[in-house]
């Protein structure tokens, strides 16, 4: 008994000061450099632990950046919870969208970062009409780390994936083959950033979306939950967030709980108007209020109705429908639909 009171002791400490640590401030701080600007940047909205809660998920690539420097976004995400109906979703938000960067005028979305994570935070909740409480911020060596950290993820790759560049020595060049397979976190890095298709960054924030929900997924498994401390070492050091460690203790209790119900492109792609503006591509909203009301419908779609077959009251299919996109591009082994500055 003694033992495993000690064991639970330190595994709760264990866990305590990993979720601290991810926490950085002073120098540790990515944003030390430009803490006096973002000051200014309105303080996000607090979160009291009953309504929806939203997170700003923002990878960089840091590659050829000095220590200090803040790169463009390379991917920015919303993670929706609802913990009273006990649902996710989650946006990946297109990083060449033109609009409003709060104090700063207006430019891609992708841009917001680099003024500070408030003012990035502050800049997606106009776009899409919702409350950013919290943001996450990490690089390339943040994501590896966190999918090695968990095992890996047994994923579809929809099709052959090839890109070498000598830029950067061929540190990430991407090479992934058509099937399904095991992804560690450098092949999933590849995974997500692959972009040389048709669609370009289209397809490629759909990829981002799938491959996140399946980390989510591997994340609440009991293995992975034992292994909690060891991620959070893992992750840490690469990781930046204005969560404190109560935060994280009721987020990680919430999205246990609670199922991934959709995941959508922002702006769709009916709302989307291609623009030259100073001489730059950009994408501009057609109804920006519009905008709104379709994250809005989104996040209250009401629940499907279960059907009854021929025989008895027996369901259906046997599943929830999600909201979202369902081409099919990318499976998980469970059977799910899957699918920045430059690569």
């Amino acid at each position: 008994m003694a033992g495993i009171l000690g064991y639970g002791t330190y595994y709760v400490s264990s866990i305590y000061n990993g979720l601290q640590g991810l926490q950085k401030k002073g120098e540790a701080s990515p944003f030390r450099e430009i803490e006096k600007v973002d000051a200014k940047a309105p303080e996000p909205p607090k979160w009291e632990g009953t309504e929806p809660v939203n997170i700003l998920l923002m990878g960089v690539d840091a590659r050829g950046f000095e220590e200090g420097e803040i790169p463009r976004s390379d991917s920015m995400l919303v993670a929706s919870i609802d913990p009273v109906k006990k649902k996710m979703y989650l946006f990946s938000i297109l990083r060449d969208t033109y609009t409003e960067i709060p104090g700063h005028g207006s430019n891609r979305i992708n841009t917001a970062v680099t003024h500070g994570p408030k003012t990035a935070m502050k800049a997606v909740g106009d776009l899409l009409g919702i409350p950013i409480q919290y943001y996450v911020y990490t690089d390339f060596q943040g994501f590896i780390k966190l999918v090695d950290s968990v095992g890996g993820v047994d994923f579809y790759v929809e099709k052959d994936m090839k890109y070498s560049s000598k830029a950067d020595k061929n540190e990430y060049d991407i090479d992934l083959k058509q099937g399904m397979q095991h992804l560690d976190g450098n092949k999933a890095l590849q995974y997500v950033r692959f972009r040389y298709d048709k669609m370009g960054d289209f397809t490629r924030t759909e990829r981002q979306r799938e491959l996140l929900k399946a980390v989510a997924k591997k994340m609440q498994t009991t293995t992975s939950i034992m292994k909690l401390p060891d991620i959070l070492n893992a992750v840490s050091p690469y990781i930046d967030t204005n969560m404190d460690v109560n935060d994280m203790w009721k987020l990680a209790n919430v999205g246990y709980q609670s199922k991934m119900k959709g995941s959508e492109q922002v702006p769709p792609m009916k709302l989307l108007v291609e623009a030259n503006i100073g001489g730059a591509a950009v994408l501009t909203v057609r109804d920006p209020q519009t905008l709104k009301d379709y994250i809005q419908e989104v996040l209250n779609a009401p629940e499907p109705e279960p059907k009854t077959g021929g025989s008895g009251d027996k369901k259906a299919g046997g599943s929830e429908t999600e909201t979202g996109n369902s081409s099919g591009k990318g499976k998980t082994s469970s059977g799910s639909s899957s699918p920045s500055q430059e690569n």
